[in-house]
């Protein structure tokens, strides 16, 4: 099966598209006695492993009535596990100088850890106690709801959270791409601890699992920190969602909200990451919407006309939908030319497409910027998870720059006049915009 890399996560596909040729990172493929799978890159420099989990489902696994409740439950796991209390797991973590983080996106639940090679095996026994056993005790289930539920009261009153929300529900409709990935307010209040329990199960399971480890570990001993982490978790979770079907109508909705200035949310119709035109779709973008300051967008609507201090596109690869999103925000009295002069560039590039020059300068940005999270082994941990989720090939990173540069001037504007549509384009503004639509009931 062909991934695509949800966009909930750190390191995503276009990222992933961002990498240089890297011909010095030896990736090699391990295979457990379990049969489990990882990639890794041994680096003896520094006696220091960087290790990346990633299970896939996520928050759209979330039952009906219960949004949120994968979101809660990993926020819960290095609150006690095993026979230690939260203040104990803690304790634990800190006297083996490791670090454990645990997060939660709509197509995945990621770990990431970091730990001493000295101290091996006693922190990947503190994990796999997290990952395994958590304890969902009451009184730390009150105190990570009562995060939860401030920071839903906070997204109450965040006009960039209501436009996401907004966006969401229009977009996606009954899918459960639509619900917000911590929930309502509503829903984190009814959770009980047997529905915890169960989202864990759904969750964190042994057929979903992506794994990529870099630096002073071997693959003997990679493989054997996995089977020993992964032996007692479920060996099936819940049933992913199907394909999502995105709605843009090419409509500009409304949310009324008292603020000075209006936040859009505004996309269309993507490209699947494993389309052979996706790094000519790629470099487009680049040139469109993802570029910075020499980026089309930024030049019409910042530059030369003062509408905002920042907008920009993205290609946005889901599990279960491919879009081309982005973001602006500006005056309320300017928001409607902010939203005019979009869709003008949107057409522009679409009818006309893109100089040689701009190709050029797109594509020797692309090939010679280092994403900004690859800067150790962290950073590669997490790259190595993203390319087995895209299916990609081992040697992508050395290979991917080649890509970039076989794309031509024709590429680019062949795939912008196919992928881009005006009359599709879909905008919902938040806040007081003035000349736009009556607000959304």
């Amino acid at each position: 099966m062909t991934r695509t890399f949800p966009a909930a996560l750190a390191f995503c596909g276009a990222t992933l598209a961002a990498l240089p040729a890297l011909a010095a990172v030896d990736i090699q493929e391990v295979t457990t006695d379990a049969g489990y799978e990882a990639w890794l890159v041994q680096d003896e420099t520094v006696p220091f492993v960087s290790l990346e989990l990633l299970f896939e489902g996520g928050t759209s696994l979330d039952p009906e009535g219960q949004a949120g409740v994968t979101n809660l439950m990993v926020g819960l796991l290095e609150e006690g596990a095993g026979d230690r209390t939260a203040r104990e797991f803690a304790a634990a973590q800190e006297s083996l100088a490791a670090s454990f983080s645990y997060d939660a996106g709509q197509d995945s639940v990621t770990v990431s850890a970091r730990f001493l090679t000295e101290n091996m095996d006693e922190a990947v026994a503190l994990l796999r106690d997290s990952l395994a056993e958590p304890r969902f005790d009451e009184d730390a289930v009150e105190r990570v709801r009562a995060q939860a539920l401030s920071g839903l009261r906070s997204a109450q009153t965040d006009p960039s959270s209501i436009a996401e929300r907004r966006a969401s529900e229009e977009v996606f409709g009954d899918h459960p791409y639509a619900v917000p990935v911590a929930g309502t307010i509503e829903s984190v209040t009814d959770l009980t601890r047997d529905d915890l329990v169960a989202a864990h199960e759904a969750a964190i399971a042994q057929d979903r699992v992506i794994i990529g480890a870099a630096g002073d570990i071997s693959a003997d001993e990679l493989s054997e920190l996995i089977d020993t982490l992964m032996a007692d978790l479920p060996a099936d979770g819940a049933e992913r969602p199907g394909p999502a079907d995105p709605t843009f109508d090419g409509s500009v909705r409304v949310e009324q909200f008292d603020t000075p200035q209006s936040v859009a949310i505004f996309g269309q119709p993507g490209i699947p990451r494993d389309d052979e035109d996706f790094f000519a779709a790629y470099v487009m973008n680049q040139i469109l919407g993802g570029g910075g300051f020499e980026a089309r967008l930024m030049e019409e609507v910042r530059e030369k006309r003062g509408l905002t201090y920042g907008i920009y596109s993205y290609l946005a690869n889901r599990e279960n939908a491919d879009m081309m999103m982005g973001r602006v925000q500006s005056a309320n009295d300017r928001v409607a030319e902010a939203i005019e002069v979009i869709r003008d560039e949107w057409r522009r590039m679409a009818e006309e497409g893109a100089t040689q020059d701009e190709v050029d300068q797109a594509k020797t940005y692309l090939t010679g910027a280092y994403p900004l999270r690859f800067d150790g082994n962290g950073a590669i941990a997490d790259i190595l998870v993203g390319m087995q989720l895209h299916d990609l090939p081992i040697d992508y990173v050395e290979t991917r720059n080649e890509k970039v540069e076989a794309v031509t001037r024709e590429d680019v504007n062949r795939v912008a006049a196919e992928l881009l549509d005006p009359e599709k384009l879909s905008f919902m503004v938040v806040g007081q915009p003035e000349g736009l639509p009556a607000p959304t009931q």
